[in-house]
């Protein structure tokens, strides 16, 4: 499971994580709402060892993620991350572009890496683009061969920092419905996002951040039909 503890995150004087704790188990979708600015983004930076802390600690199935001996690169094959922008490589194809991650990094020959990123270009729907390059692709294209790297270094989680806020609002839709796809797979699966029929339908647990703190967390309809916090209640009655 990833497990935080008392985590602590300043940006100069800024106080962005003030004492998170939260605990996600393995084949658990957590949601993650709030406003911008509200320290959501900057969690999962923390999670992936992106971002350094001043206090706490995050631990990833045992191994502390801050800690001077851990080796990040090995930590960071478990911890898949998808960012609001796909950052592809423009000059490589589609099939490219998801091999080459498996090979660089996990060693794997160049026949592997292949009929790997041919399995997970297949399984987010880019079978028929794999001769591709990715400025022929729409957005939400993109975004879903920006998951099938992501996938084929086989993590055991995947980090999603509101994978869909850059794309076209008819393209959303593509994208989440892949992300629903891993859900009912049994990914374990940390989800910043702005879309709450999402966080409402596929999310085990839904958590509100209130500027820099977890202002409430729990069951998908206990947050969105009954929330304890009036800050919640407020945040949720601006954007239905």
């Amino acid at each position: 499971m990833i497990e935080i503890v008392d985590l602590h995150k300043n940006f100069g004087d800024l106080e962005v994580l003030k004492g998170i704790n939260l605990e996600v188990k393995k084949g658990e979708v957590l949601s993650v709402i709030g406003a911008s600015g509200s320290g959501k983004s900057t969690l999962l930076y923390c999670i992936n060892g992106l971002e350094p802390i001043q206090s706490g600690s995050i631990r990833v199935d045992g191994v502390e993620v801050h800690a001077k001996s851990t080796n990040l690169n090995i930590l960071r094959q478990k911890l898949g991350m998808v960012f609001q922008q796909w950052n592809s490589f423009p000059h490589l194809t589609t099939l490219e572009n998801v091999a080459v991650s498996p090979r660089i990094v996990r060693g794997l020959s160049k026949k592997d890496a292949r009929d790997l990123a041919l399995k997970q270009l297949e399984h987010v729907g880019l079978s028929d683009k794999i001769h591709s390059y990715p400025g022929a692709l729409s957005g939400g294209q993109q975004q879903r061969l920006a998951i099938a790297r992501a996938l084929a270094m086989e993590p055991d989680y995947m980090l999603f920092d509101e994978a869909t806020s850059a794309l076209d609002p008819e393209l959303v839709g593509e994208v989440l419905d892949t992300m629903r796809l891993l859900a009912e797979e049994g990914m374990t699966m940390i989800c910043v996002t702005h879309e709450m029929g999402f966080a409402r339908d596929v999310s085990d647990r839904v958590a509100y951040f209130h500027e820099g703190i977890m202002e409430e967390i729990g069951p998908p309809q206990q947050i969105f039909s009954d929330a304890q916090s009036e800050h919640t209640r407020r945040f949720l009655s601006k954007i239905r």
